[in-house]
């Protein structure tokens, strides 16, 4: 089993940034499942959708709404993942999910969520 505990969610106002971290922890040959981590939003109203993924290797993908001002990245070593927000919108206003697998996301393990509101 693979826990998942998220922080750095908070308020910010339109054009500031926000950090968001992911640390995975579980029994090793859990751990050693993770190759694909992400990132996923659910904004009020909508479906969950996936913001940014990173492989093991560090190859990444970004919903195109976020391209330019996410980034993804992850420590290894630390079975932890960053989103980096900055320029943030009040569209990117949701609850954001850390979401951790051995392939193509969404894998199996889910963080609790964070709340992030960006005030125009």
């Amino acid at each position: 089993q693979v826990q998942l505990v998220e922080s750095g969610g908070g308020l910010v106002q339109a054009g500031g940034s926000l950090r968001l971290s992911c640390v995975a922890s579980g029994s090793t040959g859990s751990i050693f499942s993770i190759n694909h981590m992400g990132w996923y939003r659910q904004r009020p109203g909508k479906q969950r959708e996936l913001v940014a993924a990173i492989t093991r290797g560090g190859m990444t993908n970004y919903a195109d709404a976020v391209k330019g001002r996410f980034t993804i990245s992850r420590d290894n070593a630390k079975n932890t993942v960053y989103l980096q927000m900055n320029m943030l919108k009040p569209e990117d206003t949701a609850v954001y999910y850390c979401n951790i697998g051995p392939s193509v996301l969404p894998g199996p393990y889910w963080g609790q969520g964070t709340q992030v509101t960006v005030s125009s």
